[in-house]
């Protein structure tokens, strides 16, 4: 794996962390595609460090277990205005 890939899944990780947020709002955030930021969380991070990964899936668990909590949120904002 080439260096500024390791840093980036590195750093992407670290952000989920510690911000909770969502791959959408990460990709977002560092600018890269949805894929990309699901491929280093799923896949590369496994390699490089499993402790991360854990804590990485579990914040990625929890908003995968409230999405559609956030999905009326969001209808209900539309149709309110």
């Amino acid at each position: 794996m080439e260096e500024h890939v390791i840093k980036r899944v590195i750093l992407v990780s670290n952000y989920i962390i510690k911000n909770k947020t969502t791959i959408r709002a990460t990709a977002k955030h560092f600018n890269v595609s949805k894929a990309t930021i699901q491929m280093d969380i799923s896949e590369r991070l496994l390699e490089l460090n499993k402790n991360l990964y854990d804590d990485v899936r579990k914040v990625v668990e929890y908003n995968k277990s409230v999405r559609h909590i956030r999905g009326g949120q969001a209808t209900k904002r539309l149709y309110k205005h």
